[in-house]
This record gives C-alpha cells, structure tokens and sequence, in this order.
C-alpha cells in the first residue's frame, strides 16, 4: 500500500493551544507523523511524495475566502502593534445556538482580528508562518491517496497532518485548516456516484459533517465520544441525520465515557451496515488513533486490540479506500494502535 506523505506538512509547529483555560503546548506535533511513519515502515508501506494538484480541489470544497485567508493571515497579524507569535483569535462571531451546516457566507469584517474571529474557532489552531504552507501540503496528501485510488490502486493512505476532520468549508478548528477527508471524497466523486466517508476518531467529525449535511451522495457516519460534556460539543448527537436532499445520509453513534472495545467494534459493525445500505462505491476512512485509553485526550476505554478488530472489519467492506490520518496524541499508542489497524485492514483485503 503507497503511504502519502508531503515533507512540508513538518513546518507547521505552533507553540500555543488553550485547554481547560490553559495556554500549553500543542498535542498536535510533527512527532506524531515521525511516529506513524516509521511504525508503518514495518509493514512495507511505500512512502511517496504526493504531487501538486493545485487549489482546485481544495476550492471544490472550502470556500475561496476562506483559502485567502488563511494564505495572508500571519502576514497581516504580524502588522498589528503588539502582535503576539501566533494568529489566534480576539472574538469570535456568533454563529447561532442551533448547529447551521451550510455554507456561511462570506464576513463583513475586513480587518485581520474581524477575520481571525470569523474564521478561526477557538484557540486550538493558533498559526505561524508556515501553517498554511503545510495545510496545504497535507491536503495535496489527501489528494494524490485519492488519485492513486482512481487510477487503480485498491487502497491507500494518506498520512496528513495537520489533521482535517474538524474544519469546516470556511473555518477552521480542533488543529485543522482543510478538510482532508472530505477534500478526498468530493474528489472520488469524480467517478462515484455514491461515497462514504467513516469517522472513528474519538472526537466527532463536525467539519466533515456540516460540509456534506444536506447532501445524499457523501455518505457520513462516525463513532466517536458523546459530545453533550466533550469537544466538540455542539454536533455529533445521534439525532443529527442529515437535512434536505442529505436526510438519512448522515449517522452519529457516540459513544458513553468510559465505554470500551466491545461498544467501539459494535458501532464500526453498525457503521459498515450502512456503508452498505447507502450504496457506496468508494470509502473515506477518517482514522483517529485517540479513542486509544492512552490518549491524552481519551474518555474511552478502546484497547490496541480493538483496533485490529475494526481493521478486519473495514477490509472486509472491500470497497476502494483511502485511508486519511485524523487524531492521535499518545505516541506510543500510535506506534500501537495504526499498524495494527493496517496489518489487519490489508489482511482483510486479501481475503476478500
């Protein structure tokens, strides 16, 4: 299986994220791609750099405003008097009590603050100046596992960093500014008609969520922790299921606090019936390794073995798939947790 990677995806390292009311530094590190690499190594994974492809497909998804935005960001904030080392923003604009998973349209605010409170959600994508440089690289990653699996290959996996599960078509949060995944999935629509996209991350994938919501041809289910006391709180909820032409294409399981491998392999089984139910004919696996109980972050219980227990499982749908990095912040759990996902993903496959 080829392993995209883009070099430049190791040049955004911030310095600043608040958790808890506390300025700490960012979970989401280079580290972790050092870690997936050399742990899929083992396996025989062809590392390959991804070629350009342009803005193009990231406008077929996110918002032209918002990709100027993050272009000019750090230059104009590093304009104001007294600018700190990072873009983060002042305030935030209000967006509405209830979830709105259309498209926003573009702000009124032209000033880099207005801006940074439009587009920037919360203090967890704080950007420096290489930021979107690698955004960008980690979605032309995104892209060319997508390429490869429209020219033929059965399977590939695209290790993207920053992650992209959270970001929406014009704002960006929870350490992502493009939406990998569903960057991918509109681009196999090229030649599916119907596409899924699967979440198993322990965060619920809003972002990728509100892009397709009331949309019937992208698919999107995911598993993740009950957001009602957990981020990102405020989607995720299992009566979310899609809206308009989207109704009953869209399928939230989360997950209790505390709940362990038997729940997790349960939902995934659930999440594949409706894969099938759908009638897709290509698969976005939006893999995060931080359901892991030895995740920083985790509320959960899920074990290493889980893992490979979905693995099978998601080889088994047999559908052609890109697999897209999403969360995971414990190293060592990592180093576990995505070879053996992988090992058992492609043992799946050859059977099939």
């Amino acid at each position: 299986m080829k392993l995209f990677f883009d070099s430049r995806q190791m040049a955004h390292q911030p310095r600043q994220y608040m958790i808890n009311g506390r300025i700490t530094d960012p979970l989401e590190n280079p580290a972790r791609a050092h870690t997936l690499i050399d742990a899929l190594a083992k396996l025989g994974f062809a590392q390959e750099e991804p070629a350009d492809s342009g803005l193009d497909p990231i406008l077929a998804v996110h918002a032209d405003h918002y990709v100027a935005f993050l272009q000019t960001a750090y230059d104009r904030f590093m304009e104001l008097p007294n600018h700190g080392p990072e873009v983060l923003p002042n305030v935030n604009s209000y967006q509405g009590a209830g979830q709105d998973f259309g498209a926003r349209a573009r702000p009124r605010p032209t000033g880099i603050l207005g801006q940074a409170g439009w587009y920037i959600n919360g203090l967890s994508c704080a950007m420096m100046e290489h930021t979107y440089a690698a955004a960008y690289a980690s979605a032309q990653t995104a892209i060319a596992a997508a390429d490869a699996v429209l020219n033929g290959a059965r399977q590939s996996f695209a290790l993207c960093r920053p992650p992209g599960h959270h970001a929406y078509a014009d704002r960006a949060a929870g350490f992502c500014y493009f939406n990998n995944a569903a960057i991918v999935a509109q681009h196999l629509r090229q030649r599916h008609d119907r596409v899924a996209i699967i979440d198993f991350d322990t965060h619920h994938g809003d972002g990728t969520q509100a892009i397709f919501y009331t949309r019937d041809d992208v698919f999107f289910g995911s598993t993740h922790t009950d957001p009602s006391n957990y981020y990102p709180h405020y989607s995720g909820y299992a009566d979310e299921t899609g809206a308009a032409a989207g109704h009953g294409a869209n399928l939230n399981l989360p997950l209790p606090e505390g709940s362990g491998d038997e729940a997790f392999i349960e939902a995934n089984r659930k999440l594949a019936a409706a894969v099938a139910a759908h009638g897709s004919t290509a698969l976005v696996i939006s893999a995060g390794w931080d359901a892991h109980h030895d995740d920083p972050l985790s509320r959960l219980k899920v074990t290493t073995d889980a893992y490979a227990e979905i693995g099978t499982l998601w080889g088994a749908v047999n559908l052609p798939a890109v697999i897209v990095q999403e969360g995971g912040y414990s190293l060592s759990a990592v180093a576990e947790a995505a070879p053996r996902f992988m090992a058992a993903y492609q043992a799946s496959r050859n059977k099939a």
